[in-house]
């Protein structure tokens, strides 16, 4: 099953997310190599399906991993990062869900360089993952939880 994505991306948005410059773009349209598509007035833009593409994605469901996400503030909690490992293992099994992966990362809440829940956050951008099992909304950011659900939401990630 596809799933759609309402996404568009405007020419310097796509750009930056492919690291290549607006001048690239324009001539990867010219010559075929990543045809953009194209508003009713004639302007470029680009789709989520064309990143997946050109990332070499394929947007499979079950390419897709589910992960238990698990987070302490410091080194001193090692023992309730296990406690919220084994939680929510137990959880999830009870459920029948299979976990692909856990990811454990130790920094405050408020902080957003955390190294694991960085790569999670790109992977959910090239649709590797489908699930993310967390205790408590605060183990994967402090604030603004909703936001990142939605935009999450946006990448097919429940």
């Amino acid at each position: 099953m596809q799933r759609k994505h309402t996404t568009d991306y405007k020419p310097k948005d796509f750009a930056e997310l492919l690291n290549v410059s607006v001048k690239t773009l324009q001539r990867w349209d010219r010559e075929g190599i990543l045809v953009a598509k194209r508003t009713p007035t004639n302007r470029r833009y680009y789709t989520y399906n064309q990143y997946l593409e050109y990332k070499g994605i394929n947007e499979n469901k079950q390419d897709k991993q589910n992960v238990v996400y698990t987070r302490v503030s410091t080194n001193n909690q090692t023992d309730d990062l296990k406690n919220q490992a084994e939680f929510l293992l137990n959880y999830t099994a009870s459920k029948g869900m299979i976990i692909d992966e856990i990811i454990k990362d130790v920094g405050r809440g408020l902080n957003y360089n955390r190294k694991h829940w960085n790569k999670l956050i790109n992977d959910c951008m090239e649709n590797k993952i489908d699930t993310i099992v967390v205790s408590h909304k605060d183990r994967f950011i402090r604030f603004g939880f909703e936001w990142f659900e939605r935009f999450l939401r946006k990448f097919g990630v429940r």
